[in-house]
């Protein structure tokens, strides 16, 4: 059953009632139609009575975005989240909402109502976050996740940090304003994120806002250690996440490790090369090795530098380079004034270029480095690993972007918690949804919360009327249910 509109031009758009399979079904998508088309005029009420007439309202029992709702449930218990969160619904319910349209709590309520599930009250929701918030709480998620991935002592485990803001302008010991990645001047807070190797979401923590973000590695992976009982796992992380003491700490607690390494000095594998190849380029994607061994009296593993370089990368460092050397030089000339420029030498009220540092940043172009010490490593499993950084990346725009989980406006911590234990469980539905269905989250939801079902009630009989679905919606509503189910 469909309603065609049209115009002069003879364009038109349709509108699918649903699908009949007997003559009681056909009258009732007929009266569905003449409803829509009537747009709601035979509602007007001026007080007068009349009969009941076709066409008239429907006894509607439900109508629910029902295709997305149980691929949506599907996914969440699939994962384990149900039994974590002892079949608490609300949680789930708040989860499942963030997934459809990213909102405030109080108008989750709102989209809970369009997608028609019936959901309890604002003032037990807030009473509801102190429980979502608890230590517990997040543990039970983590290790349904866990379970997920399938952990082991060979797991990679990729970590970075990213901050969420508030509105607010006032800091309180845990919203605090600090380095932010979006340069913005609001308090914040740090999370940081602990995933596996496909990006599937494992542990989240939040820290202050003005904590340094190498400062919240180790306590994240002393938590997840000790929460999984794991002896060893492969931590994949960003050179900008390392420091010296991070790097020791990592060491003593036992871990293996594949690191970006920060090169500050041209490497001796390097300069040898340019030594033995005069004028000569590297190759692109050459891989220079250097070990290094531990001594006797060193408290740490024998450790691999790896340097590869990139004629990509190389090119637009090197672009970069010029830029900036360009505007050093005009800055020493006095045809533009001093700005911060590292190529720009101070010695009194001399100005030079300094050529030297010129020299080296050149002779580093397109090289970038990695440290691992994990046995027996290759420069395909050490910078592979490494690239899988780009999966918690996505993550992380899952959840700016899809799942909007900033600003947060919630004031207590309790609340603050509560929004990321509720955030953290819907990355871990998208990314399964994701890895299920081939699309993205975004085009999941756009797609499949248009089709709804509706529940009309006739007599002593309940016939559901449906769109019918396209097919590329259909098969992936399908993957779901098959890998929901196991068959």
């Amino acid at each position: 059953m469909q309603i065609v509109y049209s115009n002069r031009k003879g364009a038109r758009d349709i509108k699918h009632i649903g699908s009949a399979h007997d003559d009681a079904e056909l009258e009732l998508l007929k009266t569905v139609a003449r409803q829509t088309l009537a747009g709601g005029q035979d509602e007007l009420d001026l007080g007068l009575r009349r009969p009941p007439q076709a066409g008239g309202p429907l006894p509607i029992k439900t109508s629910r975005m029902g295709h997305l709702w149980d691929a949506l449930t599907s996914a969440y218990d699939a994962l384990g989240f149900a039994d974590a969160a002892g079949g608490d619904e609300v949680f789930r319910d708040l989860v499942l909402a963030r997934i459809i349209e990213p909102t405030s709590k109080y108008d989750s309520l709102r989209v809970l109502a369009e997608a028609g599930i019936a959901t309890v009250s604002y003032p037990t929701i807030t009473r509801r976050l102190r429980v979502y918030s608890a230590e517990g709480w997040r543990e039970q998620l983590a290790v349904a996740c866990a379970r997920h991935a399938k952990l082991g002592p060979a797991t990679l485990v990729l970590y970075d940090v990213t901050t969420l803001y508030f509105e607010t302008h006032e800091g309180d010991g845990f919203r605090e304003s600090g380095f932010s990645k979006e340069r913005r001047i609001e308090p914040q807070i740090a999370v940081g994120l602990l995933t596996d190797a496909a990006g599937f979401p494992l542990m989240v923590n939040a820290f202050e806002g003005n904590k340094a973000e190498t400062t919240t590695m180790v306590p994240t992976l002393r938590a997840f250690m000790a929460a999984h009982r794991l002896a060893d796992v492969v931590i994949v992380a960003d050179a900008g996440m390392i420091s010296d003491a991070n790097k020791r700490a990592i060491e003593a607690e036992g871990l293996s490790f594949i690191l970006g390494a920060k090169t500050p000095e041209v490497p001796y594998q390097i300069q040898k090369w340019h030594r033995e190849h005069p004028g000569e380029a590297i190759p692109d994607g050459h891989v220079f090795t250097q070990p290094w061994p531990a001594a006797p009296s060193d408290k740490r593993r024998d450790q691999v530098f790896y340097y590869q370089y990139s004629h990509d990368r190389g090119r637009r460092t090197l672009h970069g380079i010029d830029e900036q050397v360009r505007k050093a030089e005009d800055a020493v000339a006095g045809r533009t004034p001093v700005k911060r420029n590292r190529f720009v030498q101070l010695s009194g009220a001399t100005k030079t270029v300094n050529r030297d540092l010129e020299a080296k940043a050149r002779a580093l172009a397109g090289i970038k480095g990695y440290v691992t010490n994990i046995p027996d490593p290759t420069p395909e499993t050490v910078i592979g690993a490494y690239r899988r950084l780009l999966q918690i990346e996505k993550s992380f725009r899952m959840a700016k972007s899809d799942l909007a989980a900033r600003p947060i406006y919630a004031r207590t911590r309790d609340s603050i918690e509560a929004h990321l234990s509720i955030v953290f469980t819907a990355i871990a539905v998208g990314r399964w949804i994701e890895e299920t269905t081939g699309w993205s989250l975004r085009k999941f939801v756009k797609t499949a919360r248009r089709y709804r079902t509706i529940e009309i009630t006739l007599g002593e009989h309940t016939i559901t009327a449906a769109d019918p679905l396209p097919d590329d919606l259909a098969a992936v509503l399908e993957a779901i249910k098959t890998r929901a189910t196991g068959h």
